[in-house]
């Protein structure tokens, strides 16, 4: 897995001061990848289980190597969690629309050519520069923390 410079020094703060975990970003796209101490498929039943515990709407699991496999293809172990929770994503909307079209939450969970496992999901501060959101902090810092501890109690040993 290639290791990515965030933007700004800017990005950076935010990202080290919202997520406090091993996490590199990949400035030009926004992606945050956290390294994961489980298989593919254990990193997303422990994530679909920390959804379900904090009342989290799992709308859909994706295995694209399944995908892959019957179209007589491959690919490494990924899946895609595909989830969403109104009280945190309302507010989102509220302060800029157009951030819907990034909604619900995704996080992807793939294996590297070396064998490694990440767990990965689109920056909070990522979305607020495509979409231009101002004055909404407080609910950019929430998302973050919130999807930066979902990610981490998964992929932790």
């Amino acid at each position: 897995m290639k290791r990515f410079k965030p933007a700004s020094a800017g990005v950076l703060a935010l990202l080290v001061s919202s997520l406090l975990g091993a996490i590199h970003a990949q400035a030009d796209d926004g992606l945050l990848w956290v390294g994961s101490a489980h298989s593919v498929a254990t990193t997303s039943e422990r994530l679909q289980a920390l959804l379900s515990r904090k009342g989290i709407t799992l709308f859909a699991r994706i295995d694209h190597g399944a995908g892959a496999r019957s179209v007589g293809r491959s690919l490494p172990p990924t899946e895609l969690l595909i989830f969403g929770n109104p009280k945190l994503g309302t507010p989102l909307m509220e302060c800029q629309p157009s951030v819907a079209v990034d909604l619900p939450q995704k996080m992807l969970i793939s294996e590297d050519e070396e064998g490694r496992v990440w767990l990965s999901y689109t920056a909070p501060a990522y979305l607020a520069q495509r979409h231009r959101i101002e004055g909404c902090d407080a609910v950019l810092q929430t998302v973050s923390g919130a999807l930066a501890a979902l990610a981490r109690a998964a992929a932790s040993p």
